[in-house]
């Protein structure tokens, strides 16, 4: 055991539980977790640099603990572990390191030397352990006082009725014109009236922050001079992240401000959660907090001690861990009952499923541990449901109470629209994904369909772009997916072509169109309602600039997308038959008709042989809304009108043949992305049978009414 400096001792017993830094008996009360240490100090930093440090003796379940008096909210605090060292068997304390309280509930400073923060001297797995102190070189915890302002009411919009709209807290705001320069780019900003107002006017019901947590650049970022935009590093799981705060040191109020906000104006907030990793890397990462405290509890480990790697970032949490499952549990809970949130979308969440690295378990110790719950299992809960290995793709795979993000969904939309794939599997996608979702008691809403998202090209990028160009990553273009499924429609990036812009502008509209009008719950990018642009980029992880950030500035094209976003989205809200939160089974309705026909363009229903050509580019989807199995807030089932809704990928136009009147007595084109706000070319009512003719590359949207159903204002 390594030697440890004189201790200050004047502690108290305390408690093992809660963990963390707690205030109470006129002092704070300290518990950390570390199977392995010998001894555990923690370290209480003065302003002007110094330390003072006090051995916790009481060990309890694994956790040292210890209340110490006279110690006040506010005080920056670290631990030092004195331990095994033997990095060839995975255990890494190093007492010259100061760790981070990974349930610190604020986080300050930065790392600002690699070289300090690191635990070993020469090679990371054979050499010996460093002595050089950290202090000074690596962020601190912060006491906090608890509880604070209310967060609302939380709206609790049911999945079917969801909207959800991905957005990083920066980049939403960084560049609004009204609002004020300090707050922006800021939770304060998020909660803006004007912010606000941009998405009550949408339509969104549920915003999907890109993470919160506390995070940390990359070793690789920091020795280029860069910074990590996106988040997806997490360094405390309890602490929000400090850059986003308007006044340092209160980014915990500020998030409750700005929840507050959002529920007010009846929007929810999830969380994207990074569970999978840490900033900490592989094994010539710094040691900041987990690595010191007890590496075996929180990593993954091969037999041989050798860190696993999951998930492309060098480490991988070990979600067979109890002591990982506490933290994740224990972080979920705070963020729900303390800081308001209302659900979570969990990065990378097929490792969650995987203990020890084995092959994935729906019902693992970690997944049944956040769905059984009390507090969780009234979340919304969605998995990205993939990891950096080929074991870890489980799209549908995840249990009843999950929710995914559809790959399979932002796929094939892309390929159909692009004219690369038949209609076979974009019957799927469009009713919900039954293939995937109709099994283990899950509904149509727990696809999240998308067609883009952070990673990868915004939706102005992905019809004008055929090749990733991300240069200014500083990677020489290597990063990113090469598999995009876009299309540039003629010209690679910008350009003053006409036909080309037109082209991309209406395929724009139609791949939003398919995505609100599609069974399941919809997911869109921040910005894409704009037509933002990065400018082939794919993965901008790491541009905190223009480059990642929304421009508010009003253009020719970014206004008719906007208010065709609007009205798509606005067109859902007021058809529950185009969001039903039952899967269509063919039963039939009070119409006489089956809940779900799919037709050719020659009117007549699909037969088996039709759903295998490949070069078929029209479909035809009917819906029933006389028993749409949608609901409202009293959980009275309410009905609707039917609808035809046609899609036409091909390069020419096509003549559709309506359905007979058993399905409609009249059809009103309802919305049609050959226009440039989606108001239909053709606005007037339509026979059964008509011949009509439907713009190349384009959908179509008709109504058939029914007498009993109030036809609302669009």
């Amino acid at each position: 055991m390594a030697q440890r400096p004189a201790s200050d001792n004047q502690v108290l017993a305390g408690r093992p539980f809660p963990l963390g830094a707690h205030p109470e008996a006129g002092g704070v009360r300290f518990a950390v977790t570390s199977a392995v240490a010998d001894a555990v100090e923690v370290c209480l930093i003065g302003d002007d640099g110094s330390e003072r440090r006090i051995e916790l003796t009481e060990r309890t379940f694994g956790v040292w603990h210890g209340l110490v008096p006279g110690v006040t909210v506010g005080q920056r605090y670290g631990y030092r572990v004195h331990g095994p060292y033997d990095p060839a068997h995975g255990y890494r304390c190093n007492p010259a390191k100061l760790l981070v309280d990974p349930y610190a509930r604020r986080i300050d400073g930065k790392l600002v030397s690699l070289h300090a923060a690191q635990g070993f001297t020469g090679d990371p797995e054979r050499g010996p352990m460093s002595t050089v102190d950290s202090l000074g070189a690596v962020p601190l915890s912060v006491v906090t006082s608890p509880g604070g302002q209310d967060t609302g009411i939380k709206p609790e919009v049911p999945f079917e009725e969801s909207v959800i709209c991905e957005l990083h807290v920066k980049g939403f705001t960084q560049q609004h014109p009204f609002i004020p320069e300090a707050l922006r780019g800021t939770y304060l900003g998020l909660a803006h009236p004007v912010a606000i107002e941009h998405l009550t006017r949408l339509g969104v019901t549920t915003v999907e922050l890109l993470p919160v947590h506390s995070f940390a650049d990359e070793p690789a970022l920091i020795r280029s001079g860069r910074h990590n935009y996106w988040g997806y590093s997490p360094l405390g799981y309890f602490a929000p992240h400090a850059g986003y705060a308007s006044e340092p040191g209160r980014e915990v109020e500020e998030f409750r401000t700005m929840v507050a906000a959002l529920h007010a104006a009846g929007i929810e907030v999830l969380l994207d959660v990074v569970f999978n990793h840490t900033c900490e890397g592989g094994p010539d990462g710094p040691t900041l907090s987990l690595r010191g405290l007890d590496a075996p509890a929180y990593y993954l480990h091969t037999r041989r001690g050798h860190m696993a790697d999951l998930t492309g970032c060098g480490n991988t949490l070990d979600a067979g861990s109890p002591t990982v499952v506490r933290l994740v549990t224990d972080s979920l809970r705070y963020w729900t009952q303390e800081m308001g949130v209302d659900g979570f979308r969990f990065d990378l969440a097929s490792t969650l499923g995987r203990p020890r690295g084995e092959m994935f378990d729906r019902e693992s110790t970690m997944l049944t541990a956040i769905t059984t719950d009390p507090v969780l299992s009234r979340c919304k809960l969605i998995a990205e449901p993939w990891d950096a290995t080929g074991e870890g793709y489980r799209v549908g795979d995840f249990g009843a109470q999950w929710a995914e993000w559809n790959g399979r969904y932002r796929d094939t939309v892309r390929d159909f629209w692009r004219g690369a794939t038949g209609v076979r599997d974009l019957a799927y996608r469009l009713s919900g994904s039954s293939d995937l979702y109709d099994h283990n008691l899950r509904r149509p809403w727990q696809s999240i369909n998308f067609v883009t998202a952070h990673d990868g090209f915004t939706l102005r990028d992905l019809v004008s772009y055929n090749e990733k160009h991300n240069e200014a990553n500083g990677e020489d273009n290597r990063d990113g997916t090469n598999d995009n499924r876009s299309w540039n429609h003629g010209a690679e990036g910008e350009t003053d072509d006409p036909a080309i812009v037109a082209l991309r502008t209406r395929q724009a509209r139609n791949l939003f169109a398919t995505l609100l009008l599609s069974t399941g719950t919809p997911m869109f990018a921040a910005g894409d309602e704009m037509w933002r642009t990065q400018y082939g980029n794919n993965n901008a992880y790491c541009l905190d600039d223009e480059t990642s950030w929304i421009d508010w500035t009003p253009t020719e094209a970014s206004e008719p997308m906007l208010d065709f976003a609007r009205r798509v989205i606005r067109l859902r809200a007021h058809s529950p038959a185009l969001r039903q939160p039952e899967f269509f089974e063919g039963r039939t309705t009070v119409t006489g008709k089956p809940d779900l026909v799919w037709f050719r363009p020659d009117g007549e229903e699909f037969d088996e042989i039709d759903w295998f050509d490949e070069d078929r580019r029209t479909l035809c989807m009917w819906i029933d809304g006389s028993n749409s199995q949608a609901r409202n807030r009293e959980g009275e089932l309410v009905t609707d009108h039917s609808w035809l809704l046609v899609l036409h990928a091909g390069a020419e136009p096509a003549e559709i043949v309506l359905p007979g009147p058993e399905y409609g007595e009249t059809f009103k084109p309802t919305l049609d992305t050959s226009t440039a706000d989606g108001t239909p070319a053709h606005p007037g009512v339509l026979e059964p049978k008509t011949r009509i003719t439907v713009e190349a590359r384009s959908l179509l949207l008709l109504r058939a009414p029914r007498d009993t159903v109030e036809i609302p204002q669009l």
